[in-house]
């Protein structure tokens, strides 16, 4: 398919629809539990037995029978004798008779005959008696079988992002090994004469490469695993080469730079050879415009520029979704809040715009210097203040848009 010359915007969230709408899932496999952590639930969590599973003792006390301690008070307390002494994991085989009672720890069994428990402030104990000062209810301190859970209720719908808590649920259930949408392998490519290696001694008119590093952390906070490639230099041909390597070895590539109009941008002329479909090649954001996003056969290419703010940018939008959907989760996009704006931001807005700020649960503020290009504002935030295009500046204490990043799961809906 022939890449398109022009370039016309599209927003945001048509550039994301877009994205979404095109994912294959991945598949998926089983992993143990202790390594599920992570990962995306492929099949619901269905309760095999009742939460609890017996009927026992929220407290440490006595178990009884409710009608025994009737009219019990201050003036005329009700005495009970302890026949049986059980803590948790044990059951008593006592059967409690007329004003007898068993004492047992917190998760004890309530043993037969007691529907209900005194807790020990509740009670004066002497010796094997104690006596109660009120009339207890029938169930009153009982924790009942399945009142948390039913055997065969739905419990966590599959999609759902596997969390400590659903592992502890996991593990309640006797779920040994969880079937997990299976995790795509990501290809990263960084392109640009200007950039030199980590290690690399600085030298008038390169760049250390940040955004490679940046992407793979990205990924690593995703759990997904990634595999880096080099390119000799901005050579089209061996541009083309790397990128046909790295889709035949992952599911998804990243590449960054390359896909303005420069002379040395061959992204465009690549997705054209490979006869990719072109999603989209602009979107009406700041920073990023240039973001580009193609599919040659199953494999993603997604084209986010070479400036570090609008790559980390670029991926959290667009590459984030893409691969929580090829998992098969549900809850897709950054978690998004309101907060009032802790300082002026003047500048006008023609497109949508999204500083990377500091949000501290009220309020929201830049994180420091914001131009496409920078670094620091980066590494200081933890949110993204999201300007609508059209708009010519805000104030302070303006309510705002905020993304939160870095949050362990998402929200199933597009909220901006």
């Amino acid at each position: 398919m022939k890449v398109e010359k022009t370039r016309t915007p599209v927003t945001v969230a048509e550039a994301v629809f877009r994205i979404t709408d095109r994912v294959c899932r991945t598949g998926t496999e089983r992993v143990p539990l202790d390594a599920s952590y992570g990962r995306i639930l492929a099949q619901p969590l269905t309760a095999t037995h009742d939460v609890p599973h017996f009927t026992r003792s929220p407290y440490d006390g006595y178990a009884i029978a409710s009608a025994d301690s009737a009219g019990a008070s201050g003036s005329s307390r009700v005495s009970f004798t302890v026949v049986d002494h059980i803590g948790a994991g044990e059951v008593s085989q006592a059967v409690i008779g007329r004003h007898e009672a068993v004492r047992l720890m917190t998760g004890a069994a309530l043993p037969d005959g007691a529907d209900a428990v005194v807790m020990f402030e509740q009670a004066v104990s002497t010796g094997q008696t104690f006596t109660i000062r009120k009339a207890f209810a029938p169930q009153e301190n009982l924790s009942l079988q399945g009142e948390d859970m039913q055997a065969g209720e739905m419990v966590i719908p599959a999609g759902r992002f596997i969390h400590p808590g659903v592992i502890a649920l996991l593990a309640t259930f006797g779920y040994a090994e969880v079937e997990t949408g299976r995790r795509p392998v990501v290809g990263i490519l960084s392109t640009g004469t200007e950039l030199l290696a980590v290690n690399a001694p600085l030298v008038p008119g390169k760049i250390r490469n940040s955004n490679g590093p940046m992407i793979a952390a990205q990924l690593a906070r995703m759990g997904i695993p990634y595999r880096m490639y080099d390119t000799e230099a901005d050579q089209l041909e061996d541009c083309l080469l790397t990128v046909r390597r790295a889709m035949a070895e992952t599911d998804c590539l990243i590449t960054t730079g390359g896909v303005s109009v420069g002379d040395y941008d061959y992204l465009p002329e690549i997705y054209k050879r490979l006869g990719a479909e072109v999603l989209f090649n602009k979107v009406a954001m700041r920073p990023g415009s240039v973001t580009t996003v193609a599919v040659a056969g199953d494999t993603f290419l997604f084209g986010l520029s070479g400036n570090p703010s609008a790559c980390f940018t670029g991926f959290e939008l667009f590459v984030r979704p893409a691969l929580l959907r090829m998992m098969g989760a549900d809850n897709l996009y950054l978690p998004h809040t309101t907060a009032l704006l802790a300082e002026d931001v003047p500048k006008a807005n023609p497109f949508t715009r999204f500083i990377r700020a500091v949000y501290d649960g009220t309020t929201v503020r830049p994180a420091g210097f914001n131009k496409s290009g920078a670094v620091s504002s980066i590494a200081r935030g933890n949110s993204l203040i999201v300007l609508p295009g059209g708009t010519r500046g805000y104030a302070s204490g303006d309510k705002v848009d905020v993304l939160l990043l870095g949050a362990e799961e998402g929200t199933d809906e597009w909220g901006l």
